[in-house]
């Protein structure tokens, strides 16, 4: 469990030597538009930093489940509520199969802040429920997205997946 947490405060160290946006502190984290593939991709090195310090598999993005996440952050920011089901009852199954995922659902997390997302992330692996999703041995693939609001209010949504070929056999093949 140290190691754990040491990878996992050496990873939010190391990503935020990146500033990309401006953070001073509360509600003045603004995201710039030009930041949303290092955003990304220094969120998904720090979720597969945690899941390999978990023993799980790394994980991917998937297009469709970056679209499903984007959909919901949006969707949460009109209806002004941190909440797994969209303004027309959709819920994150009908979220993922409405963008063409093939895959398996195996978990989402949200969440409402003004927050970096490191912050965010490190918040979602304090709680057990959201640790979970995260480090989902099942997961293979994920999507990860967010609305900002001008006000500077994030709506973040972090979707988990499996693809229809994976399997644990595979995860476990040394070959």
């Amino acid at each position: 469990m140290r190691l754990f947490k040491l990878l996992f405060i050496l990873t939010l160290g190391l990503a935020a030597c990146d500033t990309t946006g401006s953070y001073s502190g509360s509600k003045n984290y603004r995201i710039s538009s030009g930041a949303t593939n290092k955003i990304q991709f220094r969120v998904l090195d720090s979720i597969n930093a945690l899941r390999q310090a978990s023993g799980a598999v790394p994980v991917e993005y998937n297009a469709k489940l970056n679209a499903a996440a984007a959909t919901h952050s949006r969707d949460m920011s009109l209806q002004n509520r941190p909440w797994h089901f969209g303004s027309d009852g959709s819920s994150p199954l009908d979220r993922v199969a409405r963008v063409g995922y093939q895959g398996i659902l195996t978990g989402e997390t949200i969440s409402e802040t003004y927050e970096t997302e490191t912050e965010t992330l490190a918040a979602w692996m304090e709680q057990d429920d959201t640790r979970a999703v995260i480090l989902d041995p099942n997961a293979r693939e994920m999507g990860f997205a967010w609305f900002q609001e001008k006000n500077g209010k994030i709506w973040w949504t972090l979707v988990m997946g499996q693809p229809s070929y994976a399997t644990t056999d595979i995860a476990n093949f040394d070959g």
